[in-house]
């Protein structure tokens, strides 16, 4: 009727993003570093990461503050208000000195420096990647006590094979509830004797992606999911370096969402970013890339850009199951910290979405003010919320 207000409908909106990595160097530059030794095949210290950033781009002051590492990310954070916080937590949090032999690269942050985490309001760590037991079996334990005390949810580790299973399940007031499944893959260099067994603690690894293993998903998240719920899986997978999407890997996502009842796919291990799929509604994030690491100054496949990110803000409308509108920051690694890109490094980021999306019916838009805009066939063009 004339002069009402159009029914508004309730939308819950998600961070995402790839790989966080405050292990090792940018562990270093936090109030309370680890003992600095490593068992690398090149590295024996892990302030020579920090050298190396600051060889390229100049001091970082020490120690750094809590906030320091999230550097612009904040103001865009406050600014977007998303309703969950989502990383993927790709480190130790531990003092412990039981590295596990022979994995080459192993990432830990002190227990002291989990503030690092709630200044940036983490919601859930996902923690089935192939460095949370770097530092044994102890330090997976110490891991989960530190964000169990910091209040921090977790989810795809844990002391027994159901804990490393189950979901973080977030309550958004007033709009329903967030399900984050974490899963990893072998394809990511997650060594198989981590995953979690009656007789000792562990992720929870995929055996492999086929139908089978879909069914077995599908069967957990049913006992949980009720209506309105937005069930997210969070998947550890591939190598660190390409563009290509394996094909058993699109069958897998189009299964959770088809047979498993899974609403958004966040996909990681890729240095870098890749192509995203709007399938039957629902965003499939094959590839977030890196968010924030200590690799600065280190060299070797500069065509990838793993220096870039992309901060994903996804509104979902948890009465449909559906993507509403998924919008992107892009971003940079400087001094162990976030910026936002520039021009030129978000047009880089642009290119290669579109680039990459042509195959998976998505493109996106780019405003002035460098933020992205995801289109996709059939959606995509609804205002923002």
């Amino acid at each position: 009727m004339f002069g009402l207000n159009p029914i508004s409908h309730i939308i819950i909106t998600l961070f995402l993003c790839g790989d966080v990595m405050t292990g090792r160097g940018i562990d270093q530059v936090l109030p309370h570093p680890n003992d600095p030794r490593l068992y690398e095949p090149w590295v024996k210290d892990a302030r020579r990461y920090v050298d190396l950033a600051e060889s390229v781009h100049g001091p970082i002051p020490r120690p750094v503050g809590f906030s320091y590492i999230w550097g612009d990310a904040l103001t865009e954070l406050e600014r977007a208000a998303p309703d969950v916080r989502l990383i993927n937590l790709e480190t130790a949090v531990t003092s412990s000195p039981d590295y596990w032999l022979g994995k080459g690269i192993n990432y830990r942050m002190h227990p002291a420096n989990i503030p690092v985490l709630t200044a940036a309001g983490i919601d859930v760590c996902t923690l089935a990647n192939n460095h949370v037991l770097d530092w044994g079996y102890t330090g997976l334990e110490e891991t989960l006590k530190t964000l169990k005390n910091a209040r921090i949810a977790y989810a795809g580790a844990g002391h027994t094979p159901a804990e490393a299973q189950a979901p973080a399940v977030i309550q958004v007031a007033g709009k329903g509830r967030v399900l984050v499944f974490a899963f990893g893959s072998p394809s990511s260099g997650i060594p198989l004797n981590w995953v979690a067994t009656a007789q000792k603690p562990g992720i929870n690894l995929l055996p492999d992606l086929t139908p089978k293993t879909v069914q077995a998903i599908r069967e957990r998240i049913r006992a949980v999911k009720r209506t309105g719920d937005i069930a997210v899986a969070s998947l550890h997978w591939g190598g660190n370096w390409g563009f290509a999407i394996p094909k058993r890997q699109r069958e897998f996502a189009h299964q959770l969402i088809d047979e498993a009842g899974v609403d958004v796919i966040h996909g990681h291990s890729s240095h870098h970013v890749k192509g995203i799929e709007i399938y039957r509604g629902k965003p499939v994030l094959y590839g977030c890339g890196d968010f924030l690491t200590d690799y600065e100054g280190i060299g070797g496949y500069e065509e990838f850009r793993g220096d870039l990110g992309l901060m994903y803000f996804v509104s979902m409308d948890p009465a449909t199951g559906t993507l509403e509108t998924l919008r992107m920051i892009p971003t940079r690694v400087r001094n162990f910290r976030i910026q936002r890109a520039s021009t030129e490094e978000a047009r880089w980021l642009w290119n290669t979405l579109n680039r990459e999306g042509k195959a998976l019916g998505t493109r996106v838009e780019m405003a002035e003010d460098l933020t992205l805009q995801l289109r996709w066939n059939g959606g995509g063009s609804q205002k923002e919320h």
